[in-house]
Order: C-alpha cells, then structure tokens, then sequence
C-alpha cells in the first residue's frame, strides 16, 4: 500500500516478515518430490478477486515485482488443490467476503475498484472496520502470499526466483567456495530449487 499507517500492511512490512516466514510449507513435504499437476480451484472471477487483493497488499514497485507477477496466487492454487484441500471452502467463502465489503462499501467488486479504494477496503479488514469473517481471511491469505512469494519455487509460486531475487537470497546451495564466503563479497544467485531441478515441475 502506498502509505504506512497505523495496523495496515506495507510492501516494505510484507518483505521485512518474509525474513521470519516458513519458507516451506510443513505439510507440503509429504509429497514434495513429485508435486501433483495443479487443479483449476478458482473461476475467472475468483482469481481476479485474489489477484487484486493480493497485488494492492503487495504491489509491484521500484523494488521489483509485486505478489500476482511473482505467482503467490498459482501457488495458493496449487495448494488449496493439494494439502491444503480441507480449507479450500473456507478460504473461498472468504474470499467471497472480502469482495462483498467491497461492494457494499466500495460499490463494485474489489477487482474492478481503483487502486485507492482496494487500499481503503484492505485498510478497512486490517483494521477491524470490515465484518470479522474477512479478517481471518486476510491472515490467511497474507500467510500464504508470504510462502508463494518468498517458498521454493517447487511447489508453484517465487516465479523465476523473484522472490529470491527481491530479498537477496542467493538459493540453497549444498557447497560453497572460500572465495563466496568472503565479506563483502555480492553472493551471486544459485536459481536453483532444493530439488535439483529449475524449481518449476508443478
């Protein structure tokens, strides 16, 4: 969002948690080494209402690239289509929320309100002034946007390695070099997924 203000959610905070969040998915591991085809979970509509939502709570900026050209949204579809199934009604339904505030505060539906008026209902979840059921809704989907942003590319978002590349992480190498460990030293990118392969087998 292009301002901070007190209990709303930057792109500079979204990037400084990324520093604290679970690269991994836990329950994702059971079957990383072969990631399932992902499924259609959301219709047109619904992947434009994620997109927007996603996109206005971290935008693309001088920074580099926001959420939706990093992929968070194919990443939550490949996991509400896979281990996160048993929440796919509820994230859903919450999704169906948010774009309801929207409309009723806002006029129309958040993928077609402009860019001020999606940071005015995001403020308005953030902040306690929209029904309570979105609230629960945008921890969710901030958590999952943080995974697909900033997760293996693997399991289906950090395309490219984007998401490496906008917080510096060079990518898990098995072995260094003294030369790389030397300080000041710019670590140049591996662009490597931890499964030995380009990180986009899903």
């Amino acid at each position: 969002m292009p301002e901070e203000k007190p209990d709303t959610m930057t792109r500079r905070t979204v990037i400084a948690t990324a520093a604290t969040a679970a690269f991994v998915p836990v329950g994702a591991i059971r079957s990383a080494a072969q990631t399932p085809a992902p499924q259609r979970i959301f219709s047109p509509e619904q992947k434009r209402t994620l997109e927007a939502f996603l996109e206005r709570l971290c935008p693309k900026d001088e920074l580099g690239p926001g959420a939706v050209e990093i992929g968070a949204q194919d990443y939550i579809e490949v996991q509400l289509g896979d281990y996160l199934a048993p929440e796919k009604q509820t994230f859903l339904d919450g999704l169906a929320a948010v774009d309801a505030y929207a409309r009723t505060s806002q006029g129309s539906g958040l993928a077609d309100l402009s860019a001020e008026k999606q940071d005015q209902v995001l403020t308005d979840i953030d902040s306690g002034k929209a029904p309570q059921n979105t609230r629960a809704f945008f921890n969710r989907a901030r958590r999952l946007m943080l995974e697909g942003m900033f997760g293996d590319p693997h399991y289906g978002g950090n395309k490219n390695f984007a998401g490496w590349d906008l917080i510096r992480y060079p990518g898990p190498r098995l072995a260094t070099s003294p030369d790389l460990q030397k300080m000041g030293v710019a670590i140049q990118p591996y662009r490597r997924s931890a499964w030995g392969n380009d990180g986009h087998n899903h």
